[in-house]
């Protein structure tokens, strides 16, 4: 299967809402079940080690690292070196952090993605691009990383995650909101850190947990107090 087909299969699955046999989880999943991110069910093996497949993204990585500005690098280093909500705090125009109840959510929303990307990380246990192919330009060099994290990428299962909540309380800025998420999902890629399937795969992920994350009515309740932080703030008049 070409590396196109292979994330077409995995966006195919967004809607895939979980079932099955239940995958280890840490106590930090509140909302979630999990049979809701059982790996098996919603997610497809990632490409075989040294298969066409997986030659082909270190291919396609090779020439995003090559091709990436200067500035495109800063950026994708800053996302690296930034793991939280304030990742959307330029596109907003505000500082999240500052919010107490729309901060205290999306952190729910990021320890939720965090807990079920750990549960695909450890059943998948793909090696990193940058252990692969040790020519590989990549962010994690020097910093002692697990070389056997990729599948699916954290960041990139927070920004989409995030950004899938975010985008409905403040649905005038859903575009640039859900923009921003992309381009740091991006920045795995660029940093040499992630394949493109890998972040194609936390896509897919992020989605199910905003979906389930908006039919849980204890978590619904706490997005009404922040949306009306968020109207005060003048970001949303919904």
């Amino acid at each position: 299967m070409t590396p196109s087909k292979y994330l077409a299969t995995l966006a195919g699955t967004a809607l895939m809402l979980g079932g099955g046999a239940h995958a280890a989880q840490k106590e930090t999943l509140h909302y979630l079940t999990s049979a809701d991110v059982e790996p098996v069910m919603i997610l497809p093996k990632p490409f075989a080690p040294g298969s066409d497949g997986e030659n082909a993204e270190l291919a396609e990585l090779h020439r995003i690292i090559a091709s990436a500005s200067a500035a495109r690098m800063a950026q994708a280093k800053w996302d690296d070196a930034h793991e939280d909500p304030a990742l959307f705090d330029d596109v907003l125009g505000v500082k999240l952090e500052v919010m107490p109840a729309t901060w205290a959510l999306l952190s729910e929303v990021q320890e939720e993605g965090e807990v079920a990307a750990d549960v695909s990380k450890n059943y998948f246990d793909r090696a990193r691009p940058w252990a692969t192919d040790s020519t590989l330009a990549n962010c994690d060099a020097g910093k002692n990383a697990n070389p056997r994290r990729s599948y699916p990428s954290g960041h990139s299962t927070l920004s989409y995650s995030v950004g899938f909540v975010l985008a409905r309380l403040v649905p005038e800025k859903a575009d640039v909101i859900l923009s921003r998420a992309a381009d740091y999902a991006m920045s795995r890629q660029v940093c040499g850190v992630h394949y493109p399937s890998d972040t194609e795969a936390s896509h897919v992920l992020a989605t199910i947990i905003g979906t389930k994350l908006l039919a849980n009515p204890s978590f619904v309740a706490k997005m009404a107090a922040a949306r009306s932080e968020l109207r005060a703030a003048h970001l949303t008049h919904w």
